[in-house]
């Protein structure tokens, strides 16, 4: 994979796309932000701003989110200028989440055999109660609130449905142990991967990487050419195994009205 192409398609297709719906993502100044329907997901994806643009910049996107009454994240990725873009988004109120690396992968070739421990089976979510059990697992393996994930996810089910999100959940009979979704953006050649939570106790047994090769079968079936995640330190090193590269860092950078 050459890093730097690879990189410049993700940043043309993903983060300065813009479109129309619930939950488009549109263009204003030098910045590109998404506003969902309440419990949809709202954020800044991407922004070209200079030092001299950039604190008025910072500061609309927060008069306007702050007009919504809604909590927002501004993605930061370790490319963006100027260099000290986070130092300005910290005076601004921000509060930085963990660190998380882009990482990308061509579907080809990742595996696609899922290889699951006995008495573990998958099943897809199309609904609340397999959201409820999503939420749960969430909850477990987070030790977070799942609330404001499962607004988001009825949400997501509700606006696009199969079209745009799968949403796969991994049982031990009864008990939900992991999950995980595909998110695909039509018009792209990415989709990306998130989720992967698993309980405490079901961990090291190969469900994540299971779940991997799941969504990676799923994609190659709808002919997408790219899988995208933000890895935390945990997953990094799986998903290099896998064939996975790093392209950036990115970091979440929050604020909250209230």
């Amino acid at each position: 994979m050459n890093r730097r192409d690879t990189l410049s398609l993700f940043d043309r297709q993903m983060r300065r796309r813009t479109g129309s719906g619930r939950s488009a993502a549109v263009r204003t100044g030098d910045v590109v932000r998404q506003v969902g329907a309440d419990g949809d997901w709202c954020g800044v994806v991407w922004s070209g701003l200079e030092a001299r643009t950039a604190d008025a910049a910072i500061a609309e996107q927060v008069r306007y989110f702050t007009a919504l009454g809604r909590p927002f994240e501004w993605k930061l990725y370790d490319y963006d200028r100027p260099a000290d873009l986070a130092g300005r988004l910290l005076n601004a109120g921000f509060t930085p989440e963990p660190a998380e690396t882009l990482m990308v992968a061509g579907t080809s070739d990742l595996p696609t055999a899922v290889d699951l421990p006995d008495g573990v089976r998958l099943e897809r979510v199309t609904g609340p109660a397999g959201i409820d059990l999503v939420t749960e697992v969430h909850e477990r393996a987070f030790g977070t609130s799942g609330a404001r994930l499962r607004e988001q996810l009825l949400a997501q089910l509700a606006d696009g449905g199969p079209d745009t999100i799968e949403i796969t959940i991994a049982l031990a009979g009864d008990l939900p142990v992991s999950s995980a979704r595909l998110e695909v953006h039509p018009g792209t050649d990415f989709a990306g991967l998130w989720g992967g939570g698993t309980h405490p106790l079901w961990r090291r047994r190969g469900i994540y990487r299971a779940l991997i090769a799941h969504r990676a079968r799923i994609a190659a079936d709808l002919g997408i050419s790219y899988l995208q995640v933000d890895a935390s330190a945990q997953s990094r090193p799986i998903l290099e195994r896998l064939g996975f590269v790093a392209l950036a860092t990115t970091t979440p950078y929050l604020h909250d009205p209230h």
